[in-house]
Parts: C-alpha cells; sequence; structure tokens
C-alpha cells in the first residue's frame, strides 16, 4: 500500500510518514521544502515541488500507481503570520489546494485525507467542541482550513472523491525515536518558546491572562504528534470502513485531542516537572489568538479505533529531547544539504 504524503517533509507529514512505515505502509513524499526539511526524507520516496505542479502530481502518480490514498499535511500554519500575511496563507493553503485536488482527483485517487484543525470550531461556555460544534475560525489561518473543508464536501458532491478532515487540536512532542521533530529553530507555539527560554535562561511570556479559563491562561489540548501520526494510519487502514465507496456519505470530519484541555500556566507546571522551572512573565494576547478549546468527542475511537497514549509531560520530554539532537541530525552547523532528485 502506498499513499501520497503532501507536506511530508514537515513537522507533522514527516511524523506521518514515519508512522506508514512502520506500519507497512510506504509513503510518497511530496513537499516544496519550503518550510520542511530534505533530511526528514532520507531513505523515503522524495519528490520536491509544489502541489500545484500539475506535472509533476502526474509525474509522481505514473511511477507509483500503487498510491491509493492521500494525505493533505502541506500547509502554512502559523496563526500570528497569517494575519500580517494573509493573501500569502490563502494563496498556499487554499489555491494551491485546489489545484491539488484537481490533479489528485484527474490521476484517479478518490480516498483523501486532509490535515485540518480545531481552530475553526466556535467554542461553547466550557471550551470544549465536537465535531458538531459551529464553525467559526478567528484567523486567516483558521478561515483556510474551514475553506478547505467547505471545498472538500462540494467537491465529493460532484465527483468520487471521499475526503476525510482530521481536525487537529495542538501537537507537541516529537518522534520517540527521534527520526523527526520540530524543525523551525525558533518556534512561536507555547511549548516551543518554553525551551527557547529555559535553554537560553530568559523568560516565558504567558500571553493573555484574561481568557475565560480557570486560571485565566489560554487553554489547548495538547496531543502528542506521535498520537496524530498513528491516527493518521487508523483513518488510512479504515478508511472504506468509514466512507465505503458509494456510501451515503462522502465526507468526514474527526476531532484528533486527548479530551483533556491544558492552561498556559499548567503547561509551565508540566515543564518544571519533566524539565526544570522557567520564570515567567504576564502579556498581552497575540494577534490571532483565542481562549483555545478541547475537544469532548468519542469519534476519534468510535471511527478510527484510536485513542491517545502520551501524556503532556511526555510531549515535553520528548520535545526536549529532540531539540538536543536537532542541530546535528539536520545540520544546520553545516551548509545546507543539496537536493539531486
Amino acid at each position: 500500500m502506498k499513499v501520497l504524503v503532501a507536506g511530508g517533509a514537515g513537522f507533522i507529514g514527516s511524523t506521518i510518514a514515519s508512522a506508514c512505515l512502520d506500519e507497512g505502509i510506504e509513503p510518497v513524499i511530496l513537499d516544496s521544502l519550503c518550510t520542511g526539511r530534505v533530511e526528514f526524507t532520507r531513505g523515503r520516496i522524495f519528490y520536491q515541488g509544489d502541489i500545484s505542479d500539475g506535472a509533476l502530481l502526474d509525474r509522481i502518480f505514473a511511477e507509483h500507481p500503487e498510491i491509493v490514498a492521500v494525505v493533505h499535511a502541506a500547509a502554512l500554519i502559523v496563526v500570528p503570520e497569517s494575519v500580517s500575511e494573509p493573501l500569502r496563507y490563502y494563496r498556499e493553503n487554499v489555491a494551491k489546494s485546489l489545484d491539488f485536488l484537481e490533479h489528485v482527483i484527474r490521476n484517479g485517487v478518490t480516498r483523501y485525507v486532509f490535515s485540518s484543525s480545531a481552530a475553526i470550531y466556535r467554542t461553547g461556555a466550557d471550551l470544549s467542541v465536537d465535531e458538531s460544534s459551529p464553525l467559526e475560525p478567528a484567523s486567516p489561518y483558521a478561515r483556510t482550513k474551514a475553506m478547505m473543508e467547505a471545498v472538500l464536501a462540494d467537491t465529493a458532491e460532484a465527483t468520487p472523491l471521499r475526503a476525510l478532515s482530521l481536525r487537529y487540536f495542538n501537537p507537541i512532542g516529537a518522534d520517540p525515536l527521534l527520526r523527526t521533530g520540530l524543525q523551525v529553530p525558533r518556534p512561536t507555539h507555547a511549548l516551543g518558546k518554553l525551551i527557547d527560554a529555559w535553554s537560553d535562561g530568559g523568560e516565558f511570556l504567558i500571553t493573555g491572562t484574561d481568557w475565560p479559563t480557570r486560571d485565566g491562561s489560554g487553554l489547548r489540548d495538547y496531543i502528542h504528534v506521535w498520537d496524530l501520526a498513528r491516527a493518521h494510519v487508523c483513518a488510512l487502514r479504515r478508511f472504506d470502513g468509514i466512507l465505503p465507496p458509494g456510501g451515503d456519505r462522502s465526507v468526514e470530519a474527526v476531532n484528533l485531542g486527548t479530551g483533556d484541555g491544558t492552561t498556559v500556566r499548567e503547561l509551565v507546571a508540566a515543564f518544571a516537572e519533566a524539565v526544570g522551572p522557567v520564570r515567567t512573565r504576564e502579556a498581552p494576547p497575540r494577534p490571532g489568538d483565542g481562549a483555545g478549546s478541547f475537544t469532548r468527542s468519542t469519534r476519534s475511537r468510535l471511527l478510527l479505533d484510536w485513542k491517545p497514549e502520551y501524556s503532556v509531560v511526555d510531549g515535553i520530554r520528548h520535545a526536549v529531547q529532540w531539540c538536543r539532537v536537532r542541530d546535528e541530525l539536520l545540520g544546520l552547523h553545516r551548509p545546507a544539504l543539496h537536493l539531486h532528485r
């Protein structure tokens, strides 16, 4: 079984590819390397290029006719950046995804697993959501994900496409075997900032302290990236059971989270337990920030036969372990590798 993983040289996409390999599914990776790393593709089938390149997609499907499904994990994901550069995000996450989808359908592949986001929800008073919660994306990034879900639904009505949207909550950690991890030296998410503050001896900013949470700081549902990757394997294995060809439904959405909300202050406490204490300082919210949410859904267990195995403390430990080896594994102290394929 072969699967095309678009964005397979990025943090999440490369971890999905590793999980596939561990379960006997061969990933074919397509990545432009605008944020991904060529090192994450070593020993794997890899094509460097844009998801909107129709000629390249035709070549990939011609050279690998065994591809039976697509995992679409290629996207820009930084919320504040999407606020300051909305046109870039709509171009990369929507316009190019339309081209990609058209090329996939033209090549006869009808199983489509889409990396979506829980950021598309309007949260309730208790900040919990399930797949039936109303949608109210609060940033250009989140709107690109909601737009693509609508595109997939409309396209599935008009074509043989079947689309499974996996709505991610907040990935943390790294591949426990340290094959892949977050490739960005200075990440913008909370755990990355915590690691930076801890390693540099600086302060961690708690951005937003008046949110309607139990301690005023933002709340997130932190899911280990390896658990997230395993969920994709489950989705691929059970795809036809969830969305059978010719069935009544051709699209489905599934939340991927732990079901537990962790506030930023609680994340700081978990970091102290896992690694050591970090000095903190309160600061205003960042552009595009919200109170956050966590999933109350059980659909992932019912449809995917999946549940998370790792804790927040596990995710912190694996993330720190990855940071200790990242620069050497990615050659960040050496000249960039040149791609010869």
